[in-house]
């Protein structure tokens, strides 16, 4: 037995992936475009940092780690700027530029640390995003991070970087 709804194909009785419909195309592209303006993706971030230090640039945002200082300690993206979440109120006006985009991350894709310091940035008048999947993407990416040894890098996972590829193809 199957279901109908307008516009879409049979649907299987039970099919919990469309037992709610997909939202109509123009609806989806207001959404997605309002999750880019404010999400970032790691190779993304990667990326924008690499060319602005080939071409001696800025970035055109500020990379911040929202972490402990434990974890800042224990490996962070080269570049970034520690501020951790709960010292946003009394640090942040120091420490960044009103007029220059944020992209904050914290652990990754388990945490909401980000979500929340890029909420508290938000609140104090920052334009901020998101870097999707934290330092554990980073370093999972093959990224390079900067630890109390030195910078390290580790083997770019299969399962989220393509082999011997310079980027994903996204």
């Amino acid at each position: 037995m199957t279901t109908q709804t307008a516009a879409f194909a049979p649907v299987p009785a039970g099919n919990p992936v469309l037992r709610v419909p997909p939202a109509a195309p123009a609806d989806a592209a207001a959404y997605f475009a309002a999750s880019l303006a404010f999400h970032a993706d790691v190779s993304d971030v990667a990326a924008a940092l690499a060319t602005a230090a080939e071409t001696g640039a800025g970035p055109g945002f500020v990379l911040v780690d929202s972490r402990s200082t434990q974890a800042w300690e224990q490996g962070h993206v080269p570049g970034a700027v520690h501020l951790p979440t709960a010292d946003i109120p009394r640090l942040a006006a120091a420490l960044l530029d009103r007029d220059v985009p944020v992209v904050v991350y914290c652990w990754g894709p388990g945490c909401n640390g980000a979500t929340r310091a890029a909420h508290a940035l938000a609140s104090a008048g920052y334009r901020v995003k998101e870097m999707l999947g934290g330092m554990e993407y980073w370093i999972r990416e093959g990224f390079a991070h900067e630890t109390a040894d030195g910078t390290e890098r580790r083997p770019a996972d299969p399962l989220t970087a393509p082999v011997g590829a310079d980027d994903c193809g996204c």
